[in-house]
């Protein structure tokens, strides 16, 4: 119960990190597709290169991460050899692809379709190279448990990335509009630019983090232990693959839209299909969350007694605080769609579809570890391959037909499909008891309490929409309460319902 009391305080952490700091994001959202327009399709490319981007940092960090957590906590490790040549490893191939790219942008650009704006692809390129050089020592913040430091580096990227924004976007428009200040602002700001700002900007504030690693980039011998880089790669190279399939579960559909559906058209469907998945993205922040905490946790208890119970009883936890999150984005929907411009709100039905693949994502991260602690992570690779196989056959099937509702669905049929492998294989090669009964009693409560919220009923107005909904979430929560987190065992408040 330690060690699970250990892993809530670090998701806690991490998650207000995680949570907070899409929160402020979010404040793009309204903010690019009020001064993107629809029809433009601005926000289709936006989309497109951030998820280029989320590829490529996959690749460029190929599983390292993991690879750090299961080779720093072997038994007679170096933790300071292990992590500088990690370190190197990663640092080396991001800085190799950087000049690759420079060196063939033409091509690269092209293949990309964006012959046109070659600056966007170079400044995806150098941020993108130094996101996955970062991730080592965020890593190593994760190892050193302290995520005071990583929580506010997070934080900090976000309050600098969403202040520039609005000084582009807002500010210096407003200022560059007036004939008194006009003069002043095209010092810093050319309206041609458009959306190239969203990438200039990024680059500037991802930049800037690198400076406060200061204490984690120096202060130690830097060594290359060919030995262990060896043994690394070996375990590391199904991470690979494992980690390119599975963010081509998340980012597939956003990079074969415009193939499948080529022209403007495409970019316009995808910016609208883009902006309305934001709001599901509460999903994506807890199972981050819960991943920052959960690698380390489990790595470092792998070797205790009763560990299998205890990764039972947190995969349950996980479940319940998703579902509840689910039915509170899906209950509170006609407020969160104000999130996005009224231009996007057509693409709000594929929210709660997008969430549900967002859970099967997160109880099949969950399920991974136990090819991980056996060191066959290749598992990973075949579960993975398979989701992401199915996911995009999907896509360019169906696409053309029913448009970015294929995308949603397809996302289901993905995780679906991994998430099942992973349990049903693992439990001949790792079993664990997970409470299955306990757990399927909360799907189908949510199941149903779902199936009233998107009734919508032509008799049911904006405030007793959100007044009955509001009641269904307020009963899931008393079923949690009363069958998995009684009042007795509760701080503070506990020891008044004990004396009954």
């Amino acid at each position: 119960m330690a060690n699970l009391k250990t892993l809530f305080r670090d998701t806690a952490l991490y998650g207000m990190s995680s949570i907070v700091g899409r929160f402020l994001n979010y404040l793009l959202v309204p903010l690019y597709t009020a001064k993107i327009a629809a029809s433009t399709g601005g926000y289709g490319i936006i989309t497109n290169i951030y998820a280029y981007t989320a590829l490529l940092l996959v690749i460029l960090t190929f599983g390292m991460e993991t690879t750090f957590f299961r080779f720093v906590n072997k038994e007679g490790a170096n933790p300071m050899r292990t992590y500088s040549t990690v370190l190197l490893m990663v640092g080396t191939v991001a800085f190799s692809f950087v000049v690759l790219v420079l060196a063939f942008i033409g091509p690269v650009s092209a293949f990309m379709g964006y012959s046109a704006h070659r600056d966007y692809v170079a400044l995806m390129a150098a941020c993108v190279a130094i996101d996955a050089f970062q991730c080592i020592p965020f890593a190593y913040l994760r190892y050193k448990h302290r995520p005071l430091k990583f929580v506010a580096l997070k934080l900090l990227f976000v309050v600098m990335n969403v202040t520039l924004n609005l000084i582009y976007f807002i500010l210096l428009p407003a200022l560059y509009a007036r004939p008194s200040t006009h003069h002043l602002a095209s010092i810093f700001y050319d309206p041609t630019v458009g959306v190239g700002y969203v990438f200039r900007l990024n680059l500037i504030c991802t930049g800037s983090i690198t400076f406060f690693f200061y204490k984690e980039l120096s202060g130690f011998h830097y060594v290359f232990d060919k030995e262990l880089c060896r043994k690394m790669l070996s375990y590391t190279w199904p991470m690979l693959l494992l980690g390119i399939t599975g963010i081509l579960n998340q980012t597939a559909d956003k990079i074969l839209y415009p193939i499948v559906k080529p022209g403007a058209v495409g970019h316009v469907e995808l910016g609208i299909y883009g902006a309305a998945s934001k709001i599901a993205m509460i999903m994506a922040m807890i199972t981050q969350a819960f991943r920052y905490a959960y690698e380390p946790f489990v790595f470092g208890s792998a070797r205790e007694k009763g560990s299998r119970d205890t990764y039972a009883r947190a995969m349950k936890y996980f479940i319940i605080f998703t579902l509840l999150a689910y039915l509170a984005v899906v209950g509170y929907l006609p407020v969160l769609k104000y999130i996005i411009g009224r231009d996007y709100w057509e693409g709000l039905r594929v929210v709660p579809i997008v969430m549900a693949a967002e859970i099967m994502m997160g109880v099949y991260f969950n399920l991974s570890f136990w090819y991980k602690l056996i060191d066959r992570t290749i598992y990973g690779a075949w579960f993975s391959g398979a989701g992401c196989a199915v996911l995009v056959a999907a896509n360019v099937l169906f696409i053309p037909r029913f448009g970015y509702m294929a995308c949603a669905w397809a996302g289901v049929a993905g995780y679906g499909t991994s998430m099942l492998l992973s349990y049903f294989i693992g439990q001949k090669k790792y079993p664990i008891r997970y409470p299955l009964k306990s757990i399927a009693v909360y799907v189908l409560i949510a199941a149903a309490f779902t199936a009233v919220m998107l009734a919508e009923p032509t008799s049911w107005h904006g405030g007793v929409r959100i007044a009955i909904n509001t009641v269904l979430i307020v009963l899931f929560m008393a079923h949690i309460v009363h069958y998995d987190f009684p009042l007795a065992s509760w701080p503070v408040v506990g020891k008044y319902f004990r004396k009954k």
